[in-house]
């Protein structure tokens, strides 16, 4: 503890947090696109990833790399991006909710939810990603809001879960007897 009593932040428990809670969330956004795809078929050809590499000058001949398994062709370049997108993601929340927890309201579901607005709804639409906000379909909102949702809930779970195992503490914000 600091001399005015509150417990110091855990930078080091956080950012690991973060990493294992970025992989795992990557995985179930993954698993939350299978069930209700964000994107018709047609969009699917070039998805969000690889459109923003291409638009930052890498050729389609990188952006389009694949491996096989299980005799299916899985875009790997593509698994990089969401993955270091949800990582990158993941640790800052982690971080933010050492010192603003107000960002764990509604067990980080609203963070997913702005995270899903500045991306696909302002920024990604205004640098020509995707389509503006109005010709995307309804199922592709519906999809993306509640899949950054859960995404978003399930690196909280990992963060509380992996910060208090590392610490042996709850959140900075709960008191604690002495």
């Amino acid at each position: 503890m600091n001399i005015a009593g509150k417990r110091q932040p855990k930078i080091f428990a956080v950012v690991i947090a973060g990493i294992l809670g970025g992989i795992m969330s990557g995985i179930v956004k993954l698993g939350w696109e299978v069930l209700l795809p964000p994107r018709t078929i047609a969009r699917n050809l070039t998805n969000p990833p690889q459109e923003l590499l291409q638009q930052m000058g890498i050729p389609k001949a990188i952006t389009h790399l694949t491996y096989t398994y299980s005799g299916q062709q899985m875009p790997w370049v593509s698994f990089i991006m969401h993955f270091g997108f949800s990582i990158v993601f993941a640790i800052l929340y982690c971080v933010l909710a050492e010192y603003f927890p107000k960002i764990k309201l509604g067990q980080g579901t609203i963070y997913g939810l702005v995270i899903w607005i500045l991306f696909h709804l302002l920024i990604m639409p205004l640098m020509g990603t995707v389509p503006a906000v109005w010709d995307q379909p309804f199922e592709e909102h519906f999809s993306e809001a509640l899949g950054h949702m859960v995404w978003a809930w399930a690196i909280e779970v990992f963060r509380r879960d992996f910060r208090s195992r590392i610490t042996h503490e709850p959140d900075r914000e709960v008191e604690t007897k002495l």
